[in-house]
């Protein structure tokens, strides 16, 4: 197991993109301090506070204290939790709430909460007044590894996942690993899946090291828990820098993606399937296709399976609570998928662990009989 000293019980990932780079704060303790970053980027002492129910509840005054203490004054918005969030509806309400607050173009808006919170605060923040900036304050593994980095901002369609949003990136994002301690288990191991996640894309080493480590990450491992997000974000962060707006490489980060955002629409984006549970069984998914067209070693697809079982995540569609949309309607909503071209389907596939590629124009023939095979072991 790679040792962690502890030095690295703090830490700063730059994210370089010119003029608009930005920080990834990583640490213990950081929410009661965040009035110490927030604060140089204010042009007044004034900010809005974007959160949820359950964030407000276990947080918001502990920010509202610390934003205090540098003088800053703030308004809470607290909306619904949950992925049904990310609609028009909360957004129309969200930007009213925002330009009611007095919000000007040359404020800050906070978003402080998971990867719904995130999206929307973000795209709200993109599209007042032309622009806003923001900063991220993510409270889920989910987003401090993965939606608070790299500027993807949006909301959810009847069409699919996140076809209406913008690209905007934050001033900073602040991650305070303690605010894991509250997260429900299933949570965590929904975020869990993005971590795991950088390590099968790119790094069979680090996959390697989450192996032995993942325990310790679950159980609360402060040094771990660093370790694993820090590690998580600089591979966010490089491949952000080298493709912004995912025109080309960036797109592997979406691995799993498109199998487990098409999960994620057919159960309505609901309780019985968390976003990092659809990635989780997105993943396994997409090594099983790649074994199965032999672009990687049999067994490999079982590796991963066994590992993310390992942490309490689900493996397979069998383990949806209901009834699941044949495979041809599934397929349909992969066509809305963001990567597909020209009406043709583009998936991350694997070599290896750790080494994932872009496939494009993947036979639509193919996955239907892959999906037909896979959910008829429900």
């Amino acid at each position: 197991m790679t040792d962690i000293n502890a030095a690295e019980r703090r830490e700063n990932v730059p994210v370089a993109l010119g003029d608009r780079s930005y920080d990834i704060h990583i640490g213990e303790g950081l929410l009661a301090k965040a009035g110490e970053v927030v604060a140089p980027f204010l042009k007044r002492p004034i900010t809005a506070i974007v959160t949820d129910e359950n964030v407000a509840k276990a947080h918001l005054a502990t920010l509202e204290r610390a934003l205090a203490a540098k003088g800053i004054r703030s308004t809470a918005i607290v909306m619904p939790p949950g992925e049904k969030t990310k609609s028009y509806q909360h957004l129309a309400e969200l930007c009213d709430k925002l330009l009611g607050a007095g919000i000007e173009r040359r404020d800050r808006i906070i978003a402080f909460g998971g990867g719904v919170i995130g999206d929307l605060a973000g795209f709200a923040a993109a599209i007042l007044r032309r622009g806003v900036d923001f900063i991220q304050i993510p409270t889920t593994l989910l987003s401090q590894v993965d939606s608070s980095v790299g500027g993807k901002t949006g909301i959810n369609s009847a069409h699919g996942k996140n076809l209406i949003g913008a690209f905007h990136q934050p001033l900073a994002v602040i991650t305070d690993i303690s605010l894991l301690d509250t997260l429900p288990r299933r949570e965590l191991a929904a975020g869990y899946a993005e971590v795991a996640k950088y390590g099968l894309l790119g790094d069979a080493g680090f996959f390697e090291w989450l192996e032995g480590s993942a325990p310790a990450i679950m159980r609360g491992d402060s040094q771990a828990r660093i370790h694993a997000i820090r590690k998580s974000c600089e591979a966010k962060a490089q491949i952000v820098a080298e493709d912004e707006h995912e025109t080309g490489v960036r797109a592997l980060l979406n691995l799993g993606h498109t199998f487990g955002h098409a999960l994620e629409s057919a159960t309505g984006y609901s309780q019985r399937l968390l976003h990092g549970e659809g990635v989780s069984i997105g993943m396994v998914q997409a090594f099983r296709f790649s074994e199965r067209q032999n672009l990687c070693a049999p067994g490999t697809a079982e590796r991963v399976a066994r590992h993310l079982k390992g942490v309490g995540l689900p493996i397979h569609a069998s383990q949806i609570p209901g009834e699941l949309p044949p495979p041809a309607t599934l397929l349909e909503i992969m066509r809305q998928d963001k990567k597909a071209q020209g009406g043709k389907l583009t998936f991350i596939l694997a070599r290896g662990i750790g080494e994932a590629f872009i496939a494009k124009d993947v036979p639509e023939h193919d996955v239907l009989n892959f999906l037909t095979e896979d959910l008829r072991q429900r």
